[in-house]
């Protein structure tokens, strides 16, 4: 079983409870001492741990555990990822100076990304994307075409964080492994929601972090080729093939490959659970709210190439136009709700959402979003809450009128 937060929680994409078999591994784990580099038996106790971890990781994930790299963290693996894959191939070719990354990456790329933009000489392009939030691919082909030579790699999420649009990650490692073009893709929100298989997807390094799915916050993994040029982020004791330097918390890594593998185990019939409960919760939010606007694919709709979810099964997005999404947050948890807006912060003042933007969603409408995801302790009480206190935090959020200039703590992550 896992413990559900307090309330009416619909903000899983953001963090979901550990379950019980990822806590217990956590705690038997921790009440051992022993560092996995050490050579004494405490220290070869903690290395088998997290050896063992690896192959189960490498196994749910369709991955080698030689692949595995053991990070802090999405944030972590996608920063190794970006900054890593850039340098080891300008190691080899200076002019390989562009990095291609959709328009709506998570931060944790997006950032990186502009920092070697700001710092180490690299052209960003942002890959455009459709209405529905799902990459162009003619716009990625025209870019390769014009200039596969500079390209250093490209990064494309599996499942965006917000919206839910399931990308098409197989058919852009295609287009850039035609011009031995590494892809890298951030697969936090992806696993345990949707089918996810390293090794068939063809791309070259995955990320994939704990909390999203069921273990604890601060550890996750990149998965990564062996061949992949990849340059640390970290220097130090030289630990995960030399890339990531640091002592490796095996009490984490065990609750991590714990919920990594009953998510995986478990996804089918978690997924059909959940999109029965997300197609409630959506058409009960038209229906109390007919001016509300569904964002990202139609839940009913598959991936063309592949006949998967076009969205992930515990996503709904909405915008509410003439209410300001912070407005709706605040409303929503005096009410009992947990929900996300769909906006960042920046300099205290609540922002649209960039990948809305970059939908073609008018900054007016993509000021009012809110996300509600769902997740293992969600029920059709939650929905049935949701739906009974939303006409009213719509109508007083519209109320409220614009946005002033103060700190959110909705954003998404």
């Amino acid at each position: 079983m896992t413990t559900p937060p307090p309330g009416v929680y619909l903000d899983h994409a953001a963090t979901t409870p550990m379950s019980s078999s990822a806590l217990e591994a956590f705690v038997a784990e921790a009440s051992r001492t022993g560092n996995p580099s050490s050579l004494h038996s405490a220290g070869r106790a903690a290395r088998r741990a997290v050896e063992e971890s690896r192959e189960a990781v490498a196994a749910a994930l369709g991955a080698r555990p030689s692949e595995v790299i053991f990070t802090g963290g999405g944030t972590e693996s996608d920063n190794l990822a970006i900054k890593g894959i850039f340098w080891g191939r300008r190691r080899t070719d200076p002019l390989r100076t562009r990095v291609l990354v959709s328009a709506v990456e998570h931060h944790a790329v997006l950032d990186p990304a502009f920092w070697l933009a700001g710092h180490a000489g690299a052209e960003i392009v942002l890959l455009p994307v459709d209405r529905e939030g799902r990459l162009d691919l003619a716009g990625l082909r025209a870019e390769l075409a014009e200039h596969a030579d500079e390209v250093a790699l490209v990064s494309l999420m599996w499942a965006n964080n917000e919206v839910g649009t399931v990308q098409p990650v197989r058919e852009a490692v295609r287009l850039a492994h035609q011009h031995g073009i590494p892809v890298h893709t951030d697969a936090a929100q992806a696993v345990g929601q949707v089918e996810v298989d390293f090794a068939a997807s063809g791309v070259d390094a995955m990320t994939v972090t704990g909390h999203k799915l069921g273990g604890p916050v601060g550890v996750g993994a990149l998965v990564a080729r062996r061949d992949l040029p990849i340059e640390a982020v970290l220097h130090g004791g030289g630990q995960e093939r030399g890339v990531r330097s640091g002592t490796l918390d095996a009490a984490a890594i065990r609750a991590f490959a714990t919920a990594v593998t009953e998510a995986v185990e478990q996804r089918a019939e978690r997924a059909a659970r959940l999109a029965a409960l997300r197609d409630e919760l959506v058409a009960g939010v038209l229906r109390v709210a007919p001016e509300a606007v569904l964002r990202g694919p139609d839940p009913s709709a598959g991936a063309a190439s592949t006949g998967s979810p076009a969205r992930l099964p515990g996503n709904a997005h909405f915008t509410f136009l003439g209410a300001e999404g912070d407005s709706l947050l605040y409303l929503l948890d005096s009410a009992g709700v947990q929900a996300s807006t769909g906006s960042a912060c920046q300099a205290g003042v609540p922002q649209p959402s960039h990948v809305l933007l970059a939908m073609g969603v008018p900054e007016t409408e993509a000021r009012g979003a809110l996300r509600f995801s769902l997740g293992v302790t969600s029920t059709h009480a939650d929905v049935e809450r949701l739906i009974e206190v939303l006409p009213q935090v719509v109508e007083r959020a519209r109320a409220a009128g614009p946005a002033s200039p103060r700190a959110m703590t909705g954003g998404v992550v």
